[in-house]
């Protein structure tokens, strides 16, 4: 477990070998360190926090959409996604802005709202943010691997975006 706190962009998380609770206790080390108590996580100067819904704790929120999918629109049914997981530690790289090549950053209006996209085409992984208070700070809504379909869905977005960043 500890292992995974040495991982660097691109290297991927080991977490297929743990059992539920160990790797959700190796994830959260990741998020902690790299998000909750991370005094300067912002992007583009602009502070990040987590989304508030329903009461619930906004990092446990946030944590839950970084490391699940959506299974089911009608009850919001989430489950462990492999995937998104093993990638937890690439959205501080990419938040810090430290990969430069073959990386769009772009706004566009949708019909939910305003959403910032960094999107990583080499590794086709994308971090998303939502602009909050008059475009002062952000929410990071989300981080996900692109499979399939996806990839194109996301060029398509790039191609209708805005012409400033929000």
């Amino acid at each position: 477990m500890p292992l995974n706190l040495l991982k660097k962009y691109p290297q991927l998380l080991e977490i297929a070998y743990l059992d539920d609770f160990n790797r959700k206790k190796s994830l959260k080390g990741v998020f902690n360190r790299d998000i909750v108590t991370n005094d300067s996580f912002m992007f583009k100067k602009k502070q990040i926090n987590p989304t508030t819904k329903n009461g619930e704790i906004p990092m446990d929120t946030l944590f839950t959409h970084l490391i699940t999918v959506e299974v089911d629109k009608k009850t919001k049914r989430r489950e462990f996604e492999y995937e998104r997981s093993i990638r937890l530690h690439w959205i501080k790289y990419h938040i810090e802005e430290r990969k430069t090549n073959n990386v769009l950053k772009f706004s566009l209006k949708e019909l939910h709202g305003y959403r910032t996209y960094i999107y990583d085409r080499d590794q086709k992984y994308v971090i998303v943010l939502e602009p909050y208070r008059n475009n002062l700070e952000y929410y990071l809504l989300t981080a996900y691997y692109l499979k399939g379909r996806n990839v194109k869905k996301m060029e398509n977005k790039y191609r209708r975006k805005l012409s400033d960043l929000l």
